[in-house]
């Protein structure tokens, strides 16, 4: 039965979604840091138990990290793995009241050096993530303990309402961001880097029709292409990055050694094998921590339908499915 029928009004879901964000960020920023611990995980396992979408997708793409795992296990898996997702959602509401010592002691980076040389080396670093652990964190880590700004990339969220919320959200915590949409993006990435500057990058999900094809714990997937084409053309460093959470307030990170350009062939067959070599740090750092990867979205090609390949007008995610 429609709203017209009913006489009741329709209902925005996208003027909703901004207002349930801004009332995230609004309200949970003032709890005290447990409570908002225990929120979380009251939301999560609630989320959990009603079996939806998101959780019997993240479960299916858990099944190509961990083959052998039981159906229990499977299960085990994308509860933990929702209480991480939530745990990203309440340390993102509360990140812009952290003091600058809270930010210090909240991560820990394994190989951290590869970083801070890189940087050192005057070439530019481009740091590229999958979906794991908190990334907002991660990044605010960098702008306050290394005293380092970088630059990002932000999908184009709908309502635009909810995209300057989010724009709001990171440049506040010291991050340059950029629309995901029209190619503008890619050249002011180059020249930053070309500065030697610092570029990060979610880099484990294709939201163009330019991604490379690369094979992901063993079936074929579509990642981005930007970060090896930015290593390709202007020389900067390649770094890949895995996140993940322990039982302390504390997130963990590792730093992977560089990717480096090929010497031979063309510029796109350069990107495809840097690419697909990020794919295999990324799967490392998953399979270690597959709990931490928050995929509630379509990922292998072979679960996309025509409409949803990246690139088509219906493969856009809805806001309260995908991280900004």
């Amino acid at each position: 039965m429609s709203a017209r029928r009913t006489g009741l009004p329709r209902i925005d879901t996208g003027r909703l979604t901004d207002a349930l964000y801004g009332l995230g960020w609004s309200t949970v920023k003032k709890l005290p840091e447990g409570a908002a611990v225990r929120l979380g995980r009251r939301i999560a396992d609630t989320v959990w138990k009603r079996r939806g979408m998101g959780v019997l997708r993240l479960e299916a793409n858990l099944a190509r990290v961990v083959p052998d795992a039981s159906p229990q296990r499977l299960a085990e898996l994308s509860r933990a793995g929702m209480r991480s997702y939530t745990r990203y959602w309440m340390e993102s509401f509360r990140l812009p009241a952290w003091s600058k010592d809270r930010i210090r002691a909240g991560f820990r980076a394994e190989d951290i050096h590869l970083l801070e040389e890189g940087l050192k080396s005057g070439r530019g670093v481009i740091i590229a993530l999958p979906h794991m652990g908190n990334y907002d964190l991660a990044g605010v880590w960098v702008t306050t303990a290394l005293n380092t700004p970088f630059t990002t990339v932000a999908e184009r969220l709908k309502p635009e309402s909810l995209y300057d919320r989010f724009v709001a959200y990171r440049e506040g915590l010291g991050m340059e961001v950029l629309p995901h949409t029209g190619g503008a993006a890619f050249g002011t990435l180059a020249r930053r880097l070309r500065n030697g500057g610092l570029v990060c990058l979610v880099a484990d999900r294709d939201l163009s029709s330019s991604g490379l094809e690369v094979t992901f714990f063993g079936e074929a997937t579509k990642m981005p292409a930007g970060p090896a084409m930015l290593a390709v053309q202007t020389g900067a460093m390649l770094l890949p990055v895995t996140l993940w959470y322990d039982d302390t307030p504390v997130m963990r990170g590792r730093v992977h050694p560089e990717i480096d350009v090929p010497e031979t062939g063309t510029r796109t067959e350069k990107a495809a094998r840097m690419t697909q070599t990020l794919a295999d740090a990324f799967a490392s750092g998953i399979a270690d921590h597959p709990e931490d990867w928050h995929m509630l979205q379509r990922l292998w090609l072979a679960d996309l339908e025509p409409r949803e390949r990246p690139g088509t007008p219906d493969g856009a995610t809805a806001p309260g499915g995908e991280r900004a």
